[in-house]
């Protein structure tokens, strides 16, 4: 289809050779983070980003990120975790990335259909990330144990971040959160993104996924308001067909492959984003701050834009990690990823994360650890 013969293959090749395991929040974080050397690009020269609201961090705001207002208990970390000395010198960071409809539901109602723990090395700026799958069956609070994703509908950030903390032994404290629509907006912003569309099948569930996107999550807009992909190879893909293609999880494996194409489509406005005006990502950031909520203000990432070159992201993984974990339907709770022994699948972790080779979980965790195996062994044992 595209006429972009000599790219395709370069282009196709290149997508296949990226093995990096990064997906949707992950990358919008990226993209914001661009969007913001932006305004300070604006700020240094004396020139007024567009659409730029002057209010101070006045939380949801035009041009402004929804911002949180922690309640009188915050994130809920255990005290044994806190003296960890180990953690002292990490920023830990949550990314979800969530199917709401609009900016009231990125506080609570939406489950995460995708989060990422970003550990950054305060000393060196080396990054590390970890994607949590959402099917995942862990405790979500209140000794509930079903999906992990259910956390942050139940009970918004605060307990999706109680539920990485309390199951993974960890100390996050900071969070962002995006929707379908920050990425809607920013491949439209930049004029769509190309992307190779292999086979028929992922064409239908393609379509299929824009009127689900906009039944969901658009109300007001007409069900056919939409553009089928009508044929495969090499396409310039608009904001709710590149969407639409990030849902897609039934053709050639399950959610792990679903990142695979999440991580395309990232690539892709990354691709994209490079070639982007100073003017086209000024209004992006306008546009796409709207449908963010964070507890990271403005200033403190810039702050973090100052000494970007020093941080790098040198490894990526996924949890529970590969050979630590199967898939079942458990009961009620329906089909899962299941952590064969979350005690070892924790002890991973911090070895990945913090180079921790000694770390011994707390009590918590092993008990924990020890109902998932009572839940979950009568299902996987038939």
């Amino acid at each position: 289809m595209a006429t972009k013969a000599n790219k395709t293959k370069g282009r196709s090749k290149r997508s296949k050779r990226i093995s990096r395991i990064i997906i949707f929040s992950l990358e919008i974080l990226v993209i914001l983070v661009m969007l913001l050397v932006v305004v300070k690009v604006f700020q240094v020269t004396g020139e007024e980003v567009p659409g730029e609201d002057k209010t101070e961090d006045s939380g949801g705001g035009a041009g402004g990120p929804l911002l949180y207002e922690p309640s009188q208990e915050g994130f809920v970390v255990n005290d044994a975790v806190k003296e960890d000395p180990v953690m002292k010198g990490y920023w830990n960071i949550a990314l979800f990335g969530l199917d709401a409809v609009n900016s009231a539901e990125l506080y609570k109602s939406s489950r995460s259909d995708s989060m990422m723990i970003a550990s950054i090395n305060q000393d060196t700026g080396e990054i590390k990330l970890v994607s949590v799958f959402r099917d995942t069956y862990l405790n979500i609070g209140k000794d509930k144990y079903k999906k992990a994703n259910g956390a942050y509908r139940n009970g918004g950030a605060e307990q999706a971040i109680a539920m990485l903390n309390m199951n993974l032994d960890l100390d996050i404290k900071d969070f962002v959160t995006v929707n379908y629509q920050a990425v809607i907006d920013v491949v439209d912003g930049l004029g769509g993104i190309w992307i190779d569309i292999e086979t028929n099948e992922e064409i239908t569930h393609l379509n299929n996924y824009q009127a689900s996107i906009i039944r969901d999550t658009m109300p007001g807009r007409d069900m056919e308001d939409y553009k089928p992909v009508t044929e495969t190879g090499y396409q310039l893909l608009d904001g709710l067909q590149a969407a639409a293609y990030c849902r897609i999880r039934y053709t050639r494996g399950d959610d792990f492959k679903r990142t695979e194409r999440q991580r395309a489509v990232l690539q892709a406005i990354e691709d994209q984003a490079k070639n982007a005006d100073l003017n086209t990502l000024a209004n992006l950031f306008t546009k796409v701050m709207n449908n963010v909520y964070t507890s990271i203000k403005s200033d403190d990432i810039l702050a973090m834009i100052n000494n970007i070159s020093s941080y790098r992201i040198v490894d990526e993984g996924g949890f529970p990690t590969e050979g630590m974990r199967t898939t079942g339907t458990i009961g009620a709770a329906g089909s899962c990823v299941i952590p064969l022994d979350l005690e070892s699948n924790v002890i991973w972790l911090h070895q990945f994360l913090f180079g921790d080779e000694e770390y011994q979980v707390t009590q918590e965790v092993k008990k924990y650890s020890d109902i998932i195996k009572s839940d979950t062994s009568p299902y996987l044992n038939q």
